[in-house]
Formats: C-alpha cells, structure tokens, sequence
C-alpha cells in the first residue's frame, strides 16, 4: 500500500509555477549548502545531489569506471546484497536512482515523510559503505556490456561515437563514458573503488530537496547523509580543443536509412548572448514543428520524420548540434538543405514574426517544468552549477522577452559559421 502511495504522491505532487516557487538557501551545522523549497501539504521529499564530474574523471584505460560505480551503488552494502538492499528499499516506498553523465554523476531520492531516518540511513550506507561484491561487479558488467554491443548495431551510437572523436580529439568527451567493450571487461574492483573516490567528493557537490521538510531538518540529514566521504575528488579535465573542418564524413553501415549528427562551436552559458543564441535554435531547429528545418526539410521536401538542433553548452565544450535521419537515397538532398537553411539563417537572421512566435513558445512552455517535486529539485541543482541565482525561476522568461530583433541577428551574423557546419553520416548515402 505504501509503495503506491508514494507513485501517487510522485505522479500528483504538482507543487505550483514556476513564479510561486519559494527556494531557500540553506547551510547545514557541517558546512553543506543546499537549495530547499519547503511543501508540506504533500508528506513527500524529493532529494537530488550532483557531483561536478562524471565519466571525465575515469582514468587513462579505464574509460566506464565511473559509470560502472554508479551502476553498483544499488547492488549490496554492508551485510546486504542487492536483494535485501532492493527489499529494505521497496519496504520503505522509497527510490533511489543513481545515474552518470558526462561532467556530472547524480544521486536522486524520494521518500515518504515517516519513513526519512530509514531512506536516509539506507541510502547512507550505499554512498558511503557500497560493497561493491565481485558477484555484483560481474553481473553489472555484462548487464553494461549487453547495451554496449547492442550500440554497436545502432546508427545513432555509431554515428555519435565517430562525431565524438572526430570533433574532440583526445579529449575524455571522444569517447563514450559508458566504456568501450574493452575497457569494461578489464575494469577491476579496486578500479571500481578509485572511481568511487574520485567522483562522490564534498568539494564538487550540489544540493536540493523539495517537499515536506524544513530547514533545520535538511540540514541534519544532509551532515548525517554525507559524513564519511571524501573531502576533495579527482582533477577535473581541461577544456576541450574542438575540430570542425566543415566536410561531410561517411561511415559505411548496412541500413535502408542514413542518419546524420551535424554541429558548429556554440556558445557558453554564461554568456550575455545566450538567450539571443536560444532563441535563433529554437528558431533554426528547436521543437515543435515551426522551426526553419523542419519546414524546409520535412514539410515541404517530405526528406525526413524528424529534424532538431540544440545547443549543448558543456563543462568543456560549447557545441551547436542537429540530427537528422533520411533514407539512403535522400539524406544527401537533406544535407544540402540543413546547409542552405544555416548558411541563410547566418547572412539574413530571423523576421520579427519568428522571434515574437519563439519568444512565446519558450515563456508558455518553462513553467511546465515545474510539475512535480523532482523535477523541481531538478532543476534547482542545475541552476547550481550553472552559478544561476535563486531568482532565474522568475526572471528567466523576462530575459527572453527582453531579446530584441537587432541583438539576435547580430548573435546570428556572429555565432553562425556555415563554413564549419560539419557532418558525420552513418548509412550508405547516394552521393556523398
């Protein structure tokens, strides 16, 4: 009964827009800084940590490590195994998910209420005391070895692994922080615990929590969470030194459908021009089916189901990519196409029509975000590490209002670079 209780409160804990939402900043006795938006009418807590640094910290040859780690925080501790920990964890109605991205691994709890001392002091002990077991390091590895070679049939990982290495070099973003087949199989348990050191540091974490709990209280559980581990992680990598020499590059692959992963440099978050730059992509290619490339390349041309671009501001990297997938045939008529469209965009910028459409889309839509407890401590933590006040949640939509026509045609001219537009196709295009 409780379990669904708590998918009940999951599903309906739609706390209120984006405006209403009240974030504390709040400093537990230990030093811990966290976000905190306070909901008691749900008896509900939603959790979310992020540790600055994921698969970039896996060391030379150990590419996946952190991304195994992760994998194995839920599969024993202590006198546990991965059965009595997912008993223990089920008894209580709580969830844990502990995931790894590229520059970041996040650890995302919710939890009844009544039941905070004992998700808390379960999931403790699987930060801070996992076991990682040979058995479970076994099973966990073949389980990521499975999707690793199931990718390897996929035109959509293959064409992402090869942009990979071709745009960042020898930089850790080239290759895949899941591992390669290779480097999994020879990871180690003592690799397993470095990568556990390196990445689940108190130097580099962020903190939200969202629903029935105040203050005080979050500022103990957060000391008696975290205690134990390590005070400082690995170094983190440099930026990275990106290759757009703007040429369409073929990897042959048995399939009736080509797929094809185009990008340009971008831009980085913090810059004042970012909005301006959001909005152009929302323009060029974002969702929806108003944008320029999807107009140009499935609506009027019938090239393609789907076309998109988005900007992708990393850690050490700022890339504007697209995607687009396109029988054999056509894909070489859908790149001309995402060419001309870019190159125009660049020279002509947009009309006051599409920024006013754009500008409206984006307002009506953030709010959305805000649809339940965790999504909410999502977006907290994020905001964090992209060093946002606690006042973006209301003045975000005025920022993108207040982009003017002359600033984002100026942002296009700019950023824009048809030249260095650069293609990475999968399939057995005609003409290319």
């Amino acid at each position: 009964m409780k379990y669904l209780i708590a998918i009940c409160l999951v599903a309906f804990s739609t706390l209120r827009a984006a405006a209403a939402v009240d974030i504390q900043e709040v400093e537990s006795p230990g030093g811990i800084k966290a976000w905190l938006v306070e909901e008691p009418s749900i008896p509900f807590v939603a959790l979310e940590l992020r540790f600055l640094g994921g698969g970039n910290l896996d060391a030379e040859g150990k590419r996946g490590a952190t991304n195994l780690m992760m994998g194995l925080l839920e599969e024993g501790t202590g006198d546990m195994d991965a059965r009595a920990f997912a008993k223990a964890r089920d008894s209580l109605a709580a969830s844990y998910r502990f995931d790894t991205g590229a520059d970041d691994v996040s650890v995302s709890a919710r939890f009844l209420t009544e039941n905070t001392d004992e998700s808390m002091a379960l999931l403790r002990q699987a930060l801070v005391n996992p076991s990682f077991d040979e058995a479970a390091l076994e099973r966990v590895r073949q389980q990521v070895l499975t999707s690793i070679r199931s990718s390897q049939t996929d035109p959509n990982d293959i064409a992402s692994r090869e942009f990979g290495m071709l745009v960042y070099g020898d930089h850790p973003y080239a290759t895949e922080y899941e591992g390669t087949a290779e480097s999994v199989a020879t990871l180690t348990r003592d690799d397993i615990v470095a990568a556990h050191e390196n990445a689940l540091a108190m130097d580099r974490l962020y903190v939200s929590a969202v629903g029935d709990i105040s203050a005080e209280e979050l500022g103990a559980l957060l000391d008696d969470l975290l205690a134990g581990l390590p005070e400082a992680g690995a170094p983190l990598p440099n930026e990275a030194t990106l290759t757009f020499d703007g040429e369409t590059h073929v990897t042959p692959f048995e399939t009736p459908q080509s797929v094809a992963l185009f990008a340009q440099p971008g831009m980085k978050r913090d810059d004042p021009d970012y909005f301006a730059a959001y909005i152009l992509n929302q323009i060029l290619g974002g969702s929806g089916f108003d944008s320029r490339l999807m107009t140009e390349v499935r609506e009027k041309r019938g090239l393609t189901y789907g076309i998109g671009s988005y900007l992708v501001p990393r850690d050490y990297a700022e890339l504007w990519v697209g995607q687009v997938a396109s029988g054999n045939d056509r894909i070489a008529d859908a790149i001309s196409v995402v060419r001309d469209e870019w190159a125009k965009l660049a020279s002509e910028g947009v009309s006051q029509e599409e920024l006013d459409q754009a500008k409206t889309y984006m307002t009506g839509a953030y709010p959305l975000r805000f649809d339940s407890n965790a999504a909410i401590a999502q977006i907290l933590v994020g905001m964090q590490m992209q060093d946002l006040p606690t006042s973006y949640v209301t003045s975000r939509n005025d920022m993108v209002n207040a982009v003017t026509l002359e600033q984002i045609n100026r942002v296009a001219r700019e950023l824009m670079q048809p030249d260095a537009l650069t293609f990475v196709v999968v399939g057995q295009p005609a003409g290319l």
